[in-house]
């Protein structure tokens, strides 16, 4: 596996989840900068070393309503 990636979005109660999308693995911070450091911490806890993948990708979700 060359890459994995996330879903980041901003929790409700504050904070980021992130989802791999096809793995079982979700982490969560309060700061972007801890979510990230929590995803490597997971990819690298749930992979053995010669399967995991080498880059992370992040991709981020920004919800936004405009009223009309």
């Amino acid at each position: 596996m060359n890459e994995i990636i996330f879903l980041i979005e901003e929790a409700l109660e504050g904070g980021y989840t992130a989802r791999a999308i096809g793995e079982g693995i979700f982490t969560e911070g309060d700061t972007l900068e801890e979510t990230k450091k929590n995803i490597k911490e997971a990819v690298e806890c749930h992979f053995d070393e010669d399967k995991k993948p080498k880059l992370i990708r992040l991709h981020m979700i920004k919800e936004e309503v405009i009223a009309v």
